[in-house]
C-alpha cells in the first residue's frame, strides 16, 4: 500500500476547484469538510433523475464534467453497507488519475503529523488519527471516530461514525465498519469484511465475513473479497 504524507504541499495557492462523485449522503456530509482548501464546482452522478438538479446550491452534472473542468480535483465517495464491495470498481471506472484525487480533512479533525494519509480520502469532523496510523487511498472516515497508534487501514474501506480502532489493528481492503463499533487492539479484519453497527470485535475477522454483536459473531457465509 503506497501512501502519502498529509502535509504534502498543494500545487496551487487558494481554494482548489473540486468535483464530488456521486451525489449521495457521504458527498453531502463532505460539504462541511471543505474548509478553505477546496471550492466546490458541483456534484457528479450517474443517475438521470439527479442530473441538472440543485443540491444545497450546487448543480449535479454527468461524468462529462471531469473533462469539462480538467483542473478540478475529484473526491469520489460512493458506498454504503449495501454497496461497499462495488466501490472499487465504480471509482476505477471514473478514469481519474491518482494525482487528481483530493484529500479532504475537516478542519475540526485531529491528525497526528506522524500519521500517513492516502489520496481520495474523506475525514469528517471530530475524527482523531493518532501517532503513526497509516490510512490508504479511497477511504472515508465518518465523524468522531478514533484511529489509534500502529493502525493500518487499507485502500477502499469505509469507517462509520464513533468507531474505535485500537492500536495495532489492521483493516483490510474494501471493508465496512459500522457506526459505533469498537475493534480490540492487534486484530486483523480481512479484506471485504463487514462489521455491523454497534459491534465489539474481540477476535480476528475473516476476509469477506459479516459479523455483528457484542461480542461480534459471524452472521453470514463469508464473501470472496
Amino acid at each position: 500500500m503506497r501512501v502519502e504524507h498529509p502535509t504534502a504541499p498543494e500545487a496551487a495557492p487558494g481554494p482548489r476547484p473540486l468535483l464530488i462523485f456521486p451525489c449521495n449522503g457521504n458527498a453531502i456530509e463532505a460539504l462541511d469538510c471543505l474548509g478553505s482548501t477546496y471550492r466546490l464546482l458541483g456534484f457528479v452522478d450517474d443517475s438521470p433523475a439527479k442530473l441538472g438538479r440543485q443540491v444545497h446550491g450546487h448543480e449535479v452534472f454527468p461524468r462529462a464534467a471531469f473533462g469539462d473542468w480538467p483542473e478540478a480535483m475529484v473526491l469520489a465517495v460512493p458506498g454504503s453497507a449495501q454497496s461497499f464491495r462495488s466501490r472499487r470498481a465504480l471509482i476505477e471506472s471514473l478514469g481519474v488519475a491518482p494525482d487528481r484525487f483530493a484529500r479532504v480533512v475537516h478542519p475540526a479533525a485531529r491528525v497526528s503529523p506522524l500519521a500517513v494519509l492516502g489520496h481520495n480520502l474523506l475525514v469528517m469532523a471530530g475524527v482523531v488519527i493518532t501517532s503513526n496510523a497509516r490510512i490508504g487511498h479511497h477511504v472515508c472516515v465518518l465523524p468522531n471516530s478514533v484511529i489509534h497508534h500502529d493502525v493500518q487501514v487499507d485502500d477502499w474501506s469505509l469507517i462509520g461514525s464513533n468507531v474505535t480502532l485500537a492500536g495495532g489493528t489492521r483493516l483490510g481492503e474494501n471493508c465496512y465498519i459500522g457506526s459505533g463499533s469498537s475493534v480490540m487492539n492487534g486484530l486483523d479484519i480481512g479484506d471485504g469484511a463487514l462489521v455491523g453497527i454497534g459491534s465489539t470485535v474481540i477476535r480476528p475477522v475473516a476476509a469477506g465475513a459479516v459479523v455483528a454483536g457484542n461480542p461480534a459473531r459471524p452472521l453470514a457465509r463469508a464473501h470472496r473479497p
